[in-house]
């Protein structure tokens, strides 16, 4: 068990006003049993009203409006969760890829997770899989030796994809970060038929060995039949303990980006992000970002369109994490 405070700050700035945004955000932590939310509290500038609804995946999402003129958008995230670990020797190490056969048919979440995206990569990926997997292979054994394969064939490179990069993409420049990793893996565990769902949240590690801690990060979480979803995190290579906080889940990325939106007006947006973690032993990790460095990375940042100009996401800066 852990108990973590969590500040999450989302900024926008534009060099003109603009007006009559309209925005998404998916930044409370999933109702689940490896997690107890103590306290959250949400400040959004200009205090507007913001309606609360579930999605189609289970995310609590909250959408709100900001019509009036304004040059600064910020959304804070006050949190203090408890987290539980997994307990990883539970996972059942009996139950084989063969015997989803009779489970995922039934239900069509298991069958919209399970079925693989459309990418020139798909038969390569195949030949890989095909290496250590039958039908009579443990789900779990799979699911683990997937993760170490995207783990150890991809490099952790800042800088070199968005949130738009596909999987195709992702192989063809060898690597990436987070975000990447998890789509590769989803795109594996599809092709060998288990269920996979992409998970948004933090890695809240503070020993300087971890990619991405201190920030927004990114895992899997794949079904085992008699056991339900464990989560496994293809970028460090391990399986999710207490120290990932979850936010949202879905079939990828573009189910669980913690905030987007579109607004009205000629300015040109800049973006920073702050996510501070306090521990536990008072000891305390920040990290923030903002867009001039993806801009120095190569990353394209929108110019506005006329009179209407789509929000860069939030989760366009969070992906460099």
């Amino acid at each position: 068990m852990a108990i973590f405070e969590i500040k999450h700050i989302t900024k926008y700035k534009y060099d003109v006003p603009v007006f009559e945004s309209v925005n998404e955000i998916k930044i409370f932590p999933l109702q689940c049993q490896e997690q107890e939310v103590k306290s959250q509290e949400v400040i959004i500038s200009n205090h507007p009203d913001v309606f609360h609804f579930f999605d189609y995946w289970g995310n609590k999402t909250g959408v709100f409006n900001v019509l009036e003129s304004h040059q600064t958008l910020e959304i804070e995230s006050r949190l203090k969760i408890v987290t539980f670990n997994q307990n990883v020797p539970s996972l059942n190490l009996h139950a084989t890829v063969g015997d989803l056969s009779s489970l995922v048919p039934s239900d069509i979440r298991l069958i919209e997770l399970t079925t693989p995206d459309h990418i020139a990569h798909h038969q390569a990926l195949k030949g890989v899989i095909n290496g250590f997997f039958q039908k009579s292979t443990v789900v779990a054994s799979v699911v683990s030796d997937c993760a170490f394969y995207v783990y150890q064939h991809l490099n952790y490179t800042k800088g070199i994809t968005t949130t738009e990069t596909n999987v195709d993409e992702i192989l063809n420049k060898g690597g990436g970060v987070c975000q990447d990793f998890a789509h590769v893996l989803l795109e594996m565990l599809r092709i060998a038929g288990i269920p996979a769902r992409y998970v948004s949240g933090y890695i809240c590690s503070n020993n300087g060995q971890m990619r991405g801690e201190g920030a927004t990060h990114a895992w899997v979480e794949a079904f085992i039949p008699d056991f339900g979803w464990a989560g496994i995190d293809p970028a460090n290579n391990i399986w999710v303990t207490d120290m990932h906080v979850k936010l949202a889940i879905g079939r990828s990325f573009a189910d669980c980006s913690p905030t987007k939106g579109v607004f009205r007006g000629f300015g040109i947006q800049s973006l920073s992000v702050l996510v501070n973690i306090g521990f536990e032993d008072g000891s305390v990790l920040e990290n923030e970002s903002n867009v001039n460095e993806y801009e120095e990375a190569g990353v394209t940042i929108p110019e506005p369109l006329d009179a209407l100009k789509t929000e860069t996401e939030d989760a366009k800066e969070q992906k460099q994490q």
